[in-house]
């Protein structure tokens, strides 16, 4: 039988996924559907020259791996222009390459698995970048730049426990002061801003009606975790790194262990949750009944500090104070 129909027949094209590896001063590029590895300057000029071929292209999605604070400037710039922007952990992307038996590692060969990683990650649905504010970049700088202070003062502390000598004594002591009122400044800092965003003061309010809470915590949130309320308990859970992962294999089951997350979110809810066990009450009550189960201590610690989390993401998403999330509460003393 013949086909009269003369029209040609539409091939659906193949998406396109794209890899960018980030360096200091320059961006590798590389796409699913071409060979070519281009080369742009890391700088407001190459940054749009990715962009403005990204938008071309439109791919299914862009992969960038996160290098310390380098990778920040290319996935705020692509929601921008509506392109969707994933990041990648650097320990995860080397699995992978190693897996696809690619041993080498440069600038090039890192960007097309990088691309290559976009299209299998795609099917695990990879957390997309999202459009900061200008307010959020600020948060977000100025608690990186507070925390990196509150460590340089516990560093020069521990120092002066472990040197005798007094001239090093003295020299170890006129150092510490200039943290401490820089520390200062950037609370201010914080708090002026928190208050001067709408959303933000509304968030902090809500953080800061639990017991235990207080302005370090809810500013970490605020700066480092914008999904409080935007999901659910277990992947607000596993995204800061308090989520137990199963390690099973045949008849073994071995212990479950918590990995990987924001590491800044979680020392900062550690701390809390050592003082929540002693000042809040639901947290206090829950504690014990672990403690009563044979729990060892530190697997009660990591729990209440998922407990509190899963209390404090269910705030925000339904509008609710500490003295307001009766029901809630009650059903955790029993999870």
């Amino acid at each position: 039988m013949t086909d009269t129909n003369d029209s040609p027949v539409s091939v659906p094209q193949a998406p396109v996924y794209v890899g960018i590896d980030v360096a200091q001063d320059k961006l590798d590029f590389a796409r699913t559907d071409a060979d070519a590895v281009p080369t742009f300057a890391n700088d407001p000029t190459g940054i749009a020259a990715v962009v403005g071929l990204l938008s071309s292209a439109r791919p299914a999605a862009v992969v960038v791996e996160a290098t310390g604070g380098l990778e920040r400037p290319p996935p705020d710039a692509l929601p921008d222009a509506g392109l969707p922007a994933a990041p990648a952990h650097p320990g995860r992307v080397r699995h992978f390459a190693k897996g696809l038996g690619v041993p080498a590692k440069a600038d090039r060969i890192d960007a097309r698995v990088l691309a290559r990683f976009a299209r299998f990650a795609r099917l695990a649905a990879p957390r997309l970048t999202q459009k900061r504010s200008a307010n959020q970049a600020e948060l977000a700088a100025l608690a990186v730049c507070r925390r990196q202070l509150t460590l340089a003062r516990a560093e020069q502390s521990n120092r002066r426990r472990a040197t005798a000598g007094k001239a090093a004594l003295r020299s170890i002591d006129a150092v510490p002061a200039t943290p401490d009122k820089q520390v200062g400044s950037l609370d201010k800092q914080i708090r002026d801003l928190l208050d001067a965003d709408d959303d933000f003061r509304h968030l902090d309010g809500l953080l800061r009606s639990v017991p235990g809470v207080g302005p370090v915590l809810g500013a970490t949130l605020a700066a480092e975790l914008r999904e409080p309320g935007r999901t659910d308990r277990r992947q607000v859970g596993a995204l800061v790194g308090v989520a137990p992962f199963n390690c099973d294999s045949g008849k073994r089951k071995g212990r479950r262990a918590i990995r990987g997350g924001r590491t800044a979110v979680r020392r900062v809810l550690y701390t809390a949750a050592l003082a929540a066990v002693r000042s809040n009450p639901i947290i206090q009550a829950f504690a014990k009944r672990l403690k009563q189960a044979g729990k060892l201590n530190k697997v009660v610690i990591v729990a209440c500090m998922r407990k509190r989390l899963a209390l404090l993401n269910a705030m925000p998403r339904d509008n609710l104070t500490w003295n307001q999330l009766d029901v809630v509460k009650k059903l955790a003393l029993n999870h």
